[in-house]
């Protein structure tokens, strides 16, 4: 069985074919060019997935990742910020036509929890918390071995609870969201807001990347935004511990590339939030699917419904 596995980014859309052992078998990137259009972007991702498919063989099924509200059963692209225009569009319907296989279309950070299932960290697990930390924060959860999607579909917004009320504003509308400081465009923002603080930093530059890598440095900027991320996250982490009773957490995404530094530190300050009851329930983990979580992702959404 093998699945194309489509992951879409604001930038760049990443494409692979898994087979059912883990396994990518060829894989190509190409530019998303969301300013030219839905219709541009469907064909060129169509385009693109017939080619590595005549390379490959016939798949079974074709699994997409795509940030933004998603109408899983419909196929529809409700709202997605980063894609202009983008509303209640039929990615799915129209990529199946195109190439004539079977789509199904999925939230990027579902798919990524999905994705840890199948292939990752989460593998033998049926209760799992995956939280990507990149521009942005997403998250999906798996409870008993089923996605939670809540009842329209777009539930698992991890990335929008609330952990410092009456902080920074989000692009969601909402003050204090896990993604105003756990994200790299918040991790990047503390740095700069607190240099100022800290004149000798060691900072080259102040990409969330130089933060962390300070941060294992023992540079005091560093260390200073660390204790912020790791504090909200733990304090988020806490929580979902709370409401989920998760056997597995698994950080993904970008800022996850920052190690046990990062990793630590979020341990720590989730024990001081969960319960003892809960103490000794759960494992936190690092994803190490890094760079083609996404097209995991995607793909094994395919492998879940045809396994359903």
């Amino acid at each position: 069985m093998k699945v194309l596995g489509i992951d879409l980014g604001g930038t760049n859309v990443a494409l692979g074919i898994v087979n059912e052992k883990g396994e990518i078998m060829l894989k190509k990137s190409i530019e998303t060019h969301v300013q030219d259009g839905f219709e541009s972007v469907v064909e060129r991702i169509s385009s693109a997935s017939l080619k590595l498919i005549s390379s490959t063989g016939s798949v079974d099924r074709i699994g997409i990742g795509s940030p933004g509200s998603i109408g899983h059963l419909s196929g529809l692209v409700r709202f997605s910020p980063n894609f202009p225009g983008w509303i209640d569009v039929p990615l799915g319907p129209e990529i199946e036509r195109r190439v004539g296989v079977k789509v199904s279309l999925e939230n990027d950070a579902n798919a990524f929890v999905m994705g840890e299932k199948w292939f990752g960290k989460g593998k033998g697990y049926t209760d799992i918390i995956g939280i990507t930390l990149g521009t942005g924060v997403g998250g999906g959860v798996i409870s008993n071995g089923r996605l939670l999607r809540g009842s329209t579909g777009i539930g698992a917004e991890l990335g929008h609870i609330v952990v410092e009320p009456n902080g920074y504003l989000c692009g969601c509308g909402n003050h204090g969201c896990l993604e105003t400081v756990a994200s790299a465009t918040g991790i990047s923002r503390l740095a700069k807001e607190w240099k100022g603080r800290y004149p000798q930093n060691t900072l080259d530059g102040f990409s969330a990347k130089n933060v962390m890598n300070a941060a294992r440095n023992k540079d005091a900027l560093g260390l200073k935004v660390l204790e912020r991320v790791s504090t909200v996250l733990g304090i988020a982490i806490g929580n979902l511990i709370h409401i989920f009773n998760p056997q597995i957490i698994v950080i993904g995404g970008g800022v996850s590339q920052a190690g046990d530094v990062l990793l630590s530190a979020v341990k720590k300050r989730t024990r001081e939030n969960v319960m003892r009851s809960f103490w000794g329930t759960y494992e936190i983990v690092l994803s190490d699917l890094v760079d083609d979580a996404g097209i995991y992702g995607a793909a094994s959404m395919g492998f879940e419904e045809i396994k359903s």
